[in-house]
Parts: structure tokens; sequence; C-alpha cells
């Protein structure tokens, strides 16, 4: 873990070196200041020597000042540090995500992630700012104070060491039961960030069913179990003042009253006294910052532990040694194929699929909920990798692409569209960065959303709010399309990608695909048999097994599920979950 998190420091090295050097630096100075205070008592106001008392003093106003710029320094290089240290994690973790295959995906739900983006890093570079300033300073003001003390009358030191042994027993016991409770608790961020998450996101699901109380008591369930789980934390924590206060205050009185009795008997000197009250806060006082930086380090260890979950997840899909980098033609073929999600699932989603489809056919795929259609498209574009058997794409394997080459030649408009926050354009350039404005007006009139775009009064420049709330589902779906079709792909897939589109503009879509891409191979996933009816070959899928794959006319003297559902559309609406479908 301390690897995978130390390879994300990288330009900030130098301010990571730099801090604690400045913190030791700090440190030496402070110890010399008590020496020097001790000895302006001794040898200049015992002795009335004046001019002892004014250079000794001028020492010490020049140890304080350096003190204070050892100290601003090693601030200003912690932070930088620590801060690029979040950045870069921060960075990381988004491009690995990036490379993610779905199953990869799968694995991690969305509030968990930005859990580990936000929450998370802002612990890790905290500790980490507390590790690089506090784990030098501390151990070293100890170190230092404890030698001189001991320098200048190991009976007192005897004290300190004593003290030292007993409190930081105790420290330790606090640290490791809080951090039990700082582990659970950062845990539970993921449920806060869900029920926020889903809750914004669905808003208009959430008033239409009034479930706005609903959605309060699961945020403040969620919101009360955090709470209560830092309260116990912090309930522990809060012991480390009172036990530091008493150790500082019996330490004082003792050495005060054993102090006293060696300086009424002259075997120590009244400046010596002093510096060994100065040191004793030192000593405590760098007890209580080690125990503070154990604490927030136990409170970052969950998080940089889940942190690195993410940076080590190995991708479930790599590119080859020796990738393929062009894609021939939009032939596809299905060789035995086999696939299920989990390699521990009993029951596969697809059995044994064999498909041939020749470059720039159309082809309708249907099936019941839970047919496993969507499942097969997506083995296309290498979404997923099969557990049997090999999917074929220009005559090749699709695990012998490269992966970004592939999938640059398979536009997908999956289920759930999805639009982004900018304009028009902005959207649509998302299928080809360099797109003209006629290419994407082009693309648009295919997918028939020219027309309602014209009608916006900013037209192609109309701003989409996020999630393309702003406009109705058909309109979102005839924009998907049209920025897949800027890909200029050799295989289209549409999953479900005209639900919302009334059946005359659907014609018209599917019209336009055969007269302006002619030579692409188009996939249509549909509820209804009108939307695939006049497609080149038609698949019936149920239960994840191939049920039928025939033209229209052949499906329906041939195929069962298939001509049930045909009839019970022609005569009432029904689709692939009645009738038929299994």
């Amino acid at each position: 873990m301390l690897k995978t998190l130390g390879a994300q420091i990288k330009e900030y090295k130098n301010a990571s070196i730099a801090t604690p050097v400045f913190m030791l630096l700090e440190v030496l100075m402070e110890t010399i200041i008590p020496l020097l205070m001790a000895s302006i008592i001794d040898d200049g106001v015992n002795k009335g020597d004046t001019h002892h008392i004014y250079i000794t003093g001028i020492w010490m106003i020049a140890a304080a000042l350096l003190s204070l710029t050892f100290g601003c320094l090693g601030a200003r290089f912690g932070a930088k540090a620590s801060m690029g240290l979040g950045r870069n994690l921060r960075k990381a973790m988004f491009e690995r995500i990036q490379t993610f295959s779905f199953a990869n995906i799968d694995k991690y739900n969305t509030s968990g992630l930005v859990t580990r983006l936000t929450t998370d890093v802002t612990n890790c570079q905290n500790a980490y700012q507390m590790i690089l300033r506090m784990c030098m300073r501390a151990p070293a003001s100890l170190i230092c104070a404890m030698a001189m003390s001991f320098f200048i009358s190991p009976r007192i030191a005897s004290i300190y060491l004593i003290a030292v042994i007993i409190l930081g027993g105790l420290l330790i016991l606090i640290t490791l039961t809080a951090m039990r409770y700082f582990q659970q608790a950062f845990v539970k961020y993921d449920d806060l960030n869900e029920s926020v998450q889903e809750n914004v996101s669905a808003i208009r699901v959430v008033k239409a069913y009034v479930r706005e109380n609903f959605e309060k008591e699961k945020f403040k369930k969620a919101s009360a179990n955090i709470r209560k789980l830092l309260v116990k934390a912090e309930n522990v924590v809060v012991w480390n003042t009172p036990l530091m206060q008493f150790t500082v205050y019996s330490c004082i009185i003792l050495i005060s009253w054993v102090g006293a009795k060696m300086v009424v008997g002259g075997s120590l000197k009244t400046g010596d006294l002093m510096a060994l009250l100065t040191y004793c806060m030192n000593i405590l006082m760098s007890l209580m910052m080690l125990s503070m930086v154990f604490v927030m380090i136990s409170m970052s260890g969950a998080s940089a532990k889940r942190i690195c979950e993410v940076l080590t997840e190995e991708c479930a899909l790599k590119n080859p040694e020796h990738p393929v980098y062009e894609v021939s033609d939009g032939s596809v073929r299905f060789d035995h194929v086999t696939f299920s999600y989990s390699a521990t699932s009993e029951t596969p989603v697809l059995n044994d699929i064999n498909l041939t489809i020749q470059s720039g056919e159309t082809i309708g795929i249907v099936g019941g909920t839970g047919s496993s259609k969507s499942s097969l498209v997506n083995l296309i574009s290498r979404l997923y990798d099969v557990n049997e058997g090999a999917v074929y794409v220009g005559g090749k394997d699709v695990r012998d692409y490269d992966m970004k080459s592939l999938r640059n030649q398979v536009s997908v408009v999956l289920q759930n569209n999805v639009l982004f926050s900018g304009t028009i354009l902005d959207n649509l350039r998302w299928g080809n960065k360099n797109a003209t404005d006629e290419e994407c007006i082009e693309a648009c009139r295919q997918a028939c959303a020219d027309e309602f775009i014209q009608q916006f009064p900013d037209q192609y420049n109309t701003h989409i709010e996020q999630g393309g709330t702003n406009v109705s589902g058909g309109q979102k779906q005839r924009l998907c399309i049209a920025r897949a079709l800027l890909k200029k792909p050799k295989i289209l897939i549409l999953d479900d990608s005209t639900s919302a589109v009334d059946t005359a503009t659907d014609a018209r879509i599917r019209k336009a695909f055969r007269e302006a891409i002619p030579g692409t191979t188009k996939f249509i996933i549909a509820q209804r048999i009108s939307s695939v009816q006049d497609a080149d070959h038609i698949i019936v899928l149920n239960d994840g097994k191939l049920d039928g794959f025939g033209t229209h006319e052949e499906l329906l003297n041939t195929n069962a599920i298939y001509r049930d559902v045909y009839e019970s559309q022609t005569k009432g609406g029904g689709d692939f979950d009645e009738g038929g479908a299994a």
C-alpha cells in the first residue's frame, strides 16, 4: 500500500524531502533556546553581567527567528507536498477508472468511487502532511529535549522518562481504540454519498411519488450512522488532553519540588531548573503531537486502503502484445460463444451462440426482458470478454484488436441515453471531436433530430443540461443516434434506442440508415416487430440461447415466439414479455 501511494508523490519529492529537513532545523533552534535562557539567568542575572545578558539575548532572538523561518518553510513545503499528493491521487484514480472494463466497473458503486476521489483523498493528504511535519518534528523534539535534560540533570530527567513511558502506553491504547471506530466511519460515507446521489439524480421521480420524507429519513439514517461512529471515536480521543495535562502538571510539580531541593543544596543552578521545566513541556507536547499523528494515520488508513484498491485494480481486458489496428469491414461472427458476468456463475448469460453476419447487413435482435440481447452486442465491441468461443469482427478475433481502434469502428447507442452538459454541438462531437457543423447537421438529419433542433431559439447552440434533462426521451435518443453516426463506424448498434420515438419517426430513421450508410453493419435491438421486420435477418433470443435466425417471413413460419409476439402486436400492442416469450 505504501509503495502504491508513494509512487504518486512524483514531482513533489523535493518538497517532501525539504519539509522534514526544515522541521529538524526548527527543533534544533527550539532546543538551543532553553540553554541560552539558562545561561542568561545563571551567568548574567545572578552574576550581574549585563553584557552577557545582551549578547545571549541577541542569540536567543536569532534562534527564535530562525526557528520561525524554518517552521514557516516546513509548513509551506509540507502543504505543497500534501496537496500535490492529493492532486496526483485523484488524477491517477480517475485515469485508472477510465481504463476499467465493464467487468471492473461492476465491482464498484458510483458513490463508493466518489468517496474515494473526495473524502478518502482528503484524509490521505492531511495524514501525509502530518507525517512530513509532525512525524519528524515530534520524535526529534522529544529526543533532543530528553538528551539535553539528561545532560543537565540525569536525576530529574528520569522523571521525564517514567512519565513518557506511562503516557506513551496510554496514548497507544487510545489511538488503537479510536482507529477501529474511524475505519468503520469512513466506510459509511459510501452510504451517505449514495443517498445524496440517488436523491439528486432521481429528484423528479422522488417528487412524482411524493417520497421526500422517505429520502430524508434515508439520508438521516446514513448521516446518523457516521455521527455515531465519529462520536465514539472522539469520545476516546478526547482523553488525550486531560491525560496530557495531568502528566504535564504532575511533572512540573515533581521537577519543581526535586529541583528546588537541588538548587538549595547547590547541585543544580536556577537557570538549569528553568531549562528543565521548558524541556518538560517540549517532551510531553511531543508525545501529544505523536498521538494526534497516530490518530490521523488511523483515520486515513481505511481511506488509503480504498484508494489502493482502485489504483491496483487490474483491468479485466488488455490489449494483445501485437494488436491489430485496422478493422477491415463490418462482418461479425459468433463462434460457439458462451458468456457469463461472473466466473463463479453456474448458469451462463449466453449459451453456445453461433451466428454469421455479413458486412452491411441490418440485423434485428428481439427477445423478452432478460434474454441477453444487450449482453450479445456488448461482446462485439469487447466491452466484456467471452468465457468460451470467440467473437470475430472483420474476420479477426476481437481480442486481437487494439481496443481503442475496435471501439472507434463500433458505435453503440445504449439503452440508457446519456447527454452531457454543454451545447448540442458539444454533445454531438463526442462522436467525432473534429466534426464540422455541416457534418453534425447531416448526422442529425439522418437521425431525424434536425427537425426539432431547428425549433429551438439557439438551434445547435442550445444548452443541454447534465443528463439531458431539458429534452424529451425521444429527442435524447435521436441526439445519441446522431452522435453515434458521426463516428462513421463500420458497425452501428442501437440497443432499444428508438423506444421513445413514434413508429413513423422510427421508420424514417431506418430508411435514412439504408440510404446514407448502406455499408455499415447495423444491429437493432427492439421490442416492436415493426422496428426490425424489414431487417436482412432477425435474431430471436430466449433465455440466453439462440431461438431463431432468419428473415421476418421465415420466422413467422418457423419460430413460435416470434409469431406469437407478432400476432399479439398486430392485434393489440403486445411485446416480447407477453405471448410466446418464456
